[in-house]
């Protein structure tokens, strides 16, 4: 069979048989008393419809209101000065000129800051939020390049940039790590990274004998550089204390987390901080908690004022941490089939000793292909840096770079297509822990990406195709993304006389469709119409520790609607009494169905939601519901999948490449929101093209700071860059993930680089192993 043939009915049958078997294998665990639940069954019709995203309205008129434009009486306007060495203390600092300029109200730093307790860093417990843990001017100290060493509270917003202009520092610096290739060479100046408390490192057997004897064998180096987020809403947070409770306005992904982040750093109950983020624009992995929400908090509480803090874009990229670079060596060996024998990856990135995690690049690569021997490992280097953090598909986006790059040498050397490669080499079990996959259909979505795409036009000879001045090309890669869901998952529902109901859940909408999506969950567990169901949500009082990252919160948040569905239907049959058709009925014998109850296997016995509350005497009803801990991965691997596909025309006289067509097929369990899907799909590619042609910050070791801090220096994709991106989906529902569906905003992202880079190689026969591939290196 061609790698094109029936990729229509290949994906149809997979989902047939899926469905078949869908209520028998849906998990037990995820429900309460161990009865299984149709986690698939579509049950209204609500989950499946490109629905426009209900807060589109608010967003256009440009009344969503944002955290950095929260009005409060008497509010005061905050400014950083950052440190200009990479290492050392503060030998003096002269903030006399800046007290004195026009409409100063403070100026803070190390000597007058309140005293705080340390941030709790990000993993270090259930809601720690901080992007590392280093003090907050509490001290002389300077640890990268960047640190806020003072802070301006001001009438206006330009008196407090102004004054900060005043304020003179002088340092003795001290030697500073700042050269990954210098610390990498040190003795003993790596160790074994560690990511999500776990060691960065897995070995199956002896690769390295495995690839000694192979009989085909690629052995190459791949360079990612270090990125920073650029989301269109720059960080921000608008504070104020009433007594000892502090109430924050932020732009963050996680509100709960922030809360209780706040509270410890600040020695405070929990419930004395309150937080809301009802509008997030855009956040990558980096809108959590910085040093500029405690700042500003600082000097509200000295200055006795609310305070507005909004970095300017150098602010972000000089306090806000970003992606790690790194080196990564991947050595693949195969028999004479092309059936793999030996998977190496690995290699080197830096983090510093306050941040979390480094660049976990061999995450994909553990699922990827079978292989006899697997040996994985990061090391991990300390540099005094800004603290890198989580950036869309941490590990996953520039993992896939190296791995699917060398699949693609791998492929031309053993003269199969590159697709016929990764097909023989699917794994029917999890490659490390054993596991089997809880719902795997990548070959489908290959097969229908590539009849779709036409790939069987494609030439295996590179520069074999030119129009003109250009060279044309194909390529693809593999797109791979965990599925997650956090413990801590709760929603309340509440049900009112009048047939609406509200959704209470502290999640987040950076643009992705929160709120719609679970509108169309609840609505569809509750048997009501759309517009009967409201999703509160970006409040840290409401119910949930959910943050958004990791593509979870879909999973998260909709299991925990159905939990406090759950709990609701149970509280309905109390209320419902003796003088119900539903009397003496369980909560697993009914059915929510056209707003009110009815019995599974006997429709007829029916009550409204209205008829229940009227002749309980209640106007509403609420109940709250929490997730069950994510034991559906201890038992299966599970993953989301994409299949890429690329096609770019470089300039055989300037090098200028232009992606001129892209195709993503994607198998992601079931598609809640086709309209919302597609985009999130499609702005994952678009910042994959970023990654392939031309992000990189620029750092410069001789200081340790970053150079091109502005969008003028660092360059993303605009428009004239971006072709029509095409997407598509297999739309089978996993059996063993809430609503079928696993998470799909960091999918697009992944797999995208390695396809545009083997693209240009089979239109320039060029092989570019250090991004981003500029046109330099293509001439």
């Amino acid at each position: 069979m061609s790698i094109v043939d029936k990729g229509k009915e290949a994906v149809q049958g997979v989902a047939q048989a899926v469905m078949k078997k869908a209520a028998e294998l849906a998990p037990d665990s995820l429900m309460p008393g161990g009865r299984p639940d149709p986690l698939i069954r579509r049950q209204h019709g609500h989950i499946g419809k490109p629905v426009s995203r209900v807060d589109g309205p608010l967003k256009v008129r440009g009344a969503a209101p944002f955290a950095a434009e929260v009005a409060l009486d008497g509010m005061a306007y905050a400014a950083l000065a950052y440190s200009t060495i990479a290492k050392g203390r503060i030998a003096a600092i002269d903030t006399a000129a800046a007290e004195a300029a026009p409409g100063v109200v403070l100026v803070m730093t190390h000597r007058n800051a309140p005293r705080l307790n340390p941030p709790p860093r990000f993993l270090s417990g259930d809601k720690a939020a901080a992007g590392d843990d280093s003090p907050i001017m509490q001290d002389d100290r300077v640890r990268w390049n960047g640190e806020p060493v003072a802070l301006v509270l001001a009438e206006t917003q330009e008196q407090a940039d102004h004054a900060r202009s005043l304020i003179r520092i002088a340092y003795e610096e001290e030697p500073a790590a700042t050269s990954l290739a210098t610390v990498s060479q040190a003795a003993g100046g790596c160790e074994v990274g560690t990511f999500m408390g776990e060691p960065l490192r897995a070995v199956v057997g002896d690769a390295d004998a495995a690839l000694a004897a192979a009989a085909h064998k690629v052995e190459v180096v791949y360079r990612t550089p270090g990125h920073n987020h650029n989301a269109i809403e720059p960080h921000a947070a608008t504070l104020a204390w009433r007594g000892d409770e502090l109430f924050v306005h932020d732009a963050t992904q996680a509100v709960a987390h922030t809360a209780w982040s706040m509270a410890q750093i600040f020695g405070l109950e929990e419930s004395q901080v309150h937080v809301t983020s009802p509008f997030v624009g855009g956040g990558f992995g980096a809108k959590g908690l910085w040093q500029h929400q405690v700042l500003a908090a600082a000097a509200a509480r000295l200055a006795g004022r609310p305070v507005r803090i909004a970095l300017s874009r150098e602010g972000v990229y000089r306090i806000v941490g970003g992606r790690s670079p790194t080196e990564q060596r991947v050595a693949l060996g195969a028999d004479a089939d092309g059936r793999l024998t030996a998977i190496i990856h690995r290699g080197v990135t830096p983090k510093t000793r306050h941040s979390p995690m480094p660049e976990p690049f061999i995450l994909p690569t553990q699922s990827a292909y079978a292989s006899e021997t697997i040996a994985l490992e990061v090391q991990t280097c300390y540099l005094d840096m800004v603290a890198n953090t989580f950036m869309r598909a941490p590990g996953e986006a520039v993992g896939t770079v190296a791995l699917e790059c060398a699949m693609d040498e791998l492929a031309e050397q053993l003269g199969l297509d590159p697709i016929e490669l990764r097909i023989r080499n699917e794994p029917d079990k999890d490659p490390i822990s054993g596991r089997p996959f809880s719902s795997r259909n990548i070959v489908a979505a290959y097969r229908a990406g590539a009849e779709r795409f036409g790939w069987d036009r494609r030439s295996p000879t590179p520069r074999a195709r030119r129009e003109g001045e250009w060279l044309v090309g194909m390529g693809c890669a593999t797109a791979t993304y965990p599925y997650h869901r956090m413990p801590g998952g709760a929603a309340r529902i509440t049900l009112d006389a009048d047939g609406r109901a509200r959704v209470d859940v502290a999640a987040h909408e950076m643009g992705m469709g929160t709120a719609t999506a679970q509108a169309q969950v609840a609505a569809d567990r509750l048997g009501l119409p759309l517009e009967a169901v409201t999703v509160r949500y970006g409040d840290s009082s409401l119910p949930g520790v959910i943050l958004a990252g990791g593509s979870q919160q879909t999973a998260s948040v909709g299991l925990s609607v159905m939990m406090a569905h759950q709990e609701l239907v149970g509280e309905l049959l109390k209320l419902a009494g003796n003088d119900s058709p539903l009397a003496g009925l369980r909560a697993e014998e009914v059915e929510s169905a056209d707003a009110g109850l009815r019995k599974l296997d006997e429709p007829g016995r029916f009550e409204s939601y209205a008829s229940i509350l009227g002749r309980a005497g209640r106007s509403e009803l609420a109940a709250e519901g929490s997730a069950p801990m994510p034991l559906e991965t201890m038992h299966w691997s599970m993953h989301s999948h994409g299949a890429m596909f690329c096609e770019v025309r470089v300039n055989a006289v300037t090098g200028e490449t232009r992606v001129s067509r892209f195709l993503g097929s994607f198998d992601c369990g079931r598609i809640l929101n086709p309209k919302t899907a597609a985009s999130q799909f499609r702005g994952g590619i678009i910042m994959g093209l970023g990654l392939a042609l031309m992000e990189e910050t620029q750092f410069d070791e001789r200081k340790g700071r970053i150079m091109n801090r502005t969008l003028a220096d660092y360059h993303l994709p605009v428009h004239r860059d971006v072709p029509e991106i095409d997407v598509i989906w297999t739309d089978i529902p996993d059996p063993h993930a809430p609503m079928g569906a696993r998470g799909i905003g960091e999918i697009g992202i992944t797999g995208t680089g390695a396809a545009v880079a083997n693209a240009i190689y089979n239109a320039t026969g060029r092989r570019v192993r250090d991004f981003p591939i500029t046109l330099d290196k293509l001439l």
